[in-house]
């Protein structure tokens, strides 16, 4: 969503390059490229202009240090603002205090509310660790309770809904008491929306809110309405007096603005982002993050996290015992594709890295290149992939007929697999694999998704300029550290609840 905008904040800090001093002239020119970057984004006007001159009355007449470029300088006065535009500190759910916590979400028609109540659901399930209930409250939009009900049933969440009642605030109450029964710690309200709002959808969630008293009123905004979204947000607070917002469809080509102009003109944190359609696609929105990602810095601390979420520390330690000792086959690469497809795919992770985040289209990976890899290996022998080296000529033909490609698929798979690991394998052997370091060790395992990318074909030499230009290197470095200190503190967090359930 973010990529036109990346490019051009990049564009505007390349122009002071070489500078001596940040003076009015090129501060001047360098705001105003920023400037039409914002506006061409859809953020709303004043926000625009409140940002501009905010940072052009920071950036005038401060000395460049000898260790920074004039650049490297306006990009952190530029994130400090942008840090403070999205909202300054991550928003946490309110679901203290007596169960049940009521959460009722709100929002247009399209916006995606009942897939969020399930996304929502499953991250209070699985992150926060409390039993969560869903409730059906849209009685007017067809099959609304039949889709609650499946995304539950997927999910394994109990769905709370009867069919005959119509007074949707009387269904928030009942719910409240089947979840307090059920002893439920968190209840999810999927309220009706409208094609625009009208006195009938306010009243009706007012009495919602005054009958069954939610703890979080969360609106859903869809980011592709840009302004449009931000308007609809401002009315839905005058009303109900949101407590935070959900923004979905992060992850579609729209502008933005709506993500840069939410806060500021609502005064409500955004607490989540919707990046794809499936249940795990919610993430918690940090404003930190996210000024680093438009500003092409990466977010490596979240790409960690989802690291951590996928890796047990003994399958790790054992995943990189087999890298040191050259015997990572085929069955564990294909265990490093299920868990990269669980954090959003390699093309999805790219983005998280430092200067990775707009990459021209020729450069960039298509995911689905995995089905064939997986086609080609599932055609192999449990032996093979325990030891590619038996796959000789008559081997490459047999499987190149199973997979429905040809032998010189198998051969280039098969010289990129050995070159792969032996780069692991010497990685290995001086300490910790590629990415164990980081991992603060136990997740070294991580290591034999280093050569995806050129199995993937496309990224070939993308890499080497992260961050340059920009002083994305001392960014990344400080994330490297935060994420260091977090993934331990994750893996610590899973092994203690797998010790609690043995």
């Amino acid at each position: 969503m973010f990529n036109q905008l990346t490019s051009r904040f990049q564009q505007a800090f390349r122009n002071l390059t070489g500078r001596g001093r940040l003076t009015e002239s090129n501060i001047s020119d360098a705001m105003a490229e920023i400037r039409r970057a914002l506006l061409e984004a859809d953020v709303n006007y004043e926000v625009a202009k409140s940002f501009i001159d905010s940072v052009r009355k920071q950036s005038l007449g401060v000395d460049v240090m000898k260790s920074v470029t004039p650049g490297q300088q306006v990009v952190k006065i530029v994130n400090d603002k942008l840090i403070e535009l999205l909202g300054q500190n991550t928003a946490p759910l309110n679901v203290g205090g007596k169960p049940p916590a009521l959460i009722m979400l709100c929002g247009l028609h399209g916006s995606g509310k009942t897939t969020t109540c399930a996304k929502l659901a499953l991250h209070i399930k699985d992150k926060l660790h409390l039993k969560v209930m869903l409730a059906a409250c849209d009685v007017y939009r067809p099959a609304a309770i039949d889709q609650l009900e499946i995304l539950g049933r997927e999910l394994n969440v109990p769905v709370f809904s009867d069919r005959e009642l119509k007074d949707v605030a009387r269904l928030a109450v009942n719910a409240r008491a089947a979840a307090q029964q059920a002893d439920m710690d968190v209840l999810i309200l999927d309220t009706a929306g409208r094609l625009q709002i009208d006195e009938e959808l306010v009243q009706e969630l007012v009495e919602i809110k005054r009958r069954a008293q939610p703890r979080e009123i969360l609106l859903v905004g869809d980011s592709a309405l840009g302004q449009e979204a931000v308007s609809v947000a401002e009315h839905f607070d005058r009303a109900l007096g949101i407590t935070g917002i959900i923004l979905t469809k992060l992850d579609g080509d729209a502008r933005g603005g709506a993500a840069l102009s939410m806060h500021q003109v609502t005064g409500k944190p955004i607490k989540f982002v919707t990046v794809g359609e499936r249940p795990i696609d919610l993430e918690v929105f940090h404003p930190d993050r996210m000024a680093q990602r438009i500003l092409g810095m990466g977010d490596v601390v979240s790409l960690f996290e989802k690291a951590a979420e996928q890796f047990e520390e003994e399958e790790a330690r054992k995943l990189e015992e087999r890298l040191r000792k050259n015997t990572f086959g085929f069955d564990d690469f294909l265990s490093q594709i299920s868990k990269l497809r669980k954090m959003g795919g390699l093309a999805s992770m790219l983005k998280f890295l430092p200067g990775m985040g707009n990459l021209p289209m020729g450069a960039q990976i298509d995911d689905n290149a995995f089905k064939s890899i997986e086609g080609i290996i599932h055609s192999m022998t449990p032996a093979e992939r325990r030891q590619p080296e038996l796959i000789d000529a008559s081997r490459r033909l047999r499987i190149a007929k199973g997979s429905g490609t040809d032998q010189s698929a198998i051969t280039q798979l098969l010289k990129q697999f050995m070159q792969m690991r032996t780069i692991m394998q010497k990685l290995g052997q001086g300490g910790p694999s590629m990415l164990g370091d980081l991992f603060g060790g136990g997740m070294g395992g991580m290591g034999g998704m280093g050569g995806m990318g050129g199995m993937m074909g496309g990224t070939g030499g993308t890499g080497g300029g992260m961050g340059g230009g920009m002083g994305g290197n001392r960014s990344s470095q400080a994330s490297n550290e935060q994420a260091k200190r977090l993934a331990k503190k994750k893996m610590a967090q899973k092994s203690r609840k797998k010790n609690r359930k043995r």
